[in-house]
């Protein structure tokens, strides 16, 4: 069982160095029992960045939007008048106190953590601890999920690192600034209600059409596509989690690139399904 010193000594080992930003993607589950739960996990963390360095992790919220895949899923076979009042008594985002969702429990023992703050767009909002953390979240713009004008861009600047600690690919955000970043990107309307000083209300606005339904088979061929044992991509355990830690920078490069090249065509989800 590992202990909250081992895990700072294998962030350590794989790369992890105080003062460093870094954006964390988490499966507790796959770090295995660890004493004092989620909450060593993050004091292990923030002991290998130590005070100068930064944690940021996604605090997701897709449940307050008619546009996502919760809603298209908790809603399907609803009759209208069901339909009218699941819509009334969805809860509104507030980002002092909406849950993430689907983020994992590292994403909640942050958010909840004294001093995190948090950007407050209503479905891809991020939470964040340390000395930059007001700068990396402040400006979430609502018409940018998860561009420029989002954390994900001033991650970019900040030359932080990512840590996939416990899942692959298929979990890494800053693949979609990437997106961002493509001729052409395809747009959608975007639907979500959210908590004002005069109370919910909903509102819409227009943005890049979000997929990462290819994003597992993107990192693995970026992965393969590096010299063996050498490159950005640094991978190693935090526990017993198959972890990797690459510079946030190189991934969104290398996958603007590939997608230039080509990506699959797109899923086929109807024009209900949130990619956010």
């Amino acid at each position: 069982m590992p202990t909250e010193a081992c895990l700072t000594a294998d962030l350590r080992a794989l790369g992890v160095e105080k003062a460093m930003t870094l954006l964390v993607h988490a499966s507790l589950r796959s770090v295995g029992p660890v004493p004092g739960g989620g909450r060593a996990v993050l004091r292990a963390l923030r002991a290998a960045l130590g005070p100068d360095g930064t944690l940021v992790v996604p605090t997701f919220t897709e449940g307050n939007s008619l546009t996502s895949r919760t809603y298209v899923r908790m809603t399907r076979g609803l009759t209208w008048s069901q339909l009218l009042s699941y819509r009334r008594n969805m809860e509104p985002f507030s980002a002092a106190s909406t849950p993430s969702d689907g983020m994992g429990r590292l994403a909640e023992e942050v958010r909840t953590t004294p001093g995190a703050v948090r950007s407050t767009h209503p479905q891809t909002s991020f939470a964040a601890l340390g000395p930059r953390a007001r700068r990396i979240t402040a400006g979430h713009a609502l018409d940018c999920l998860l561009g420029e004008r989002s954390p994900l861009g001033r991650l970019y600047d900040e030359e932080a690192y990512v840590l996939l600690l416990g899942v692959g690919f298929e979990a890494c955000s800053a693949f979609h600034l990437a997106e961002y970043r493509q001729p052409g990107a395809v747009r959608r309307r975007y639907d979500c209600r959210l908590l004002t000083e005069d109370g919910p209300r909903w509102t819409d606005f227009v943005d890049v059409d979000l997929d990462d339904s290819d994003f597992a088979e993107l990192g693995r061929r970026l992965e393969l596509s590096l010299p063996a044992g050498r490159g950005p991509v640094v991978r190693g355990r935090i526990g017993a989690a198959d972890s990797r830690l690459f510079p946030l920078r190189w991934a969104v490069d290398a996958a603007a690139d590939r997608m230039a090249a080509g990506r699959p065509a797109p899923r086929g989800l109807s024009a209900e399904a949130d990619r956010a």
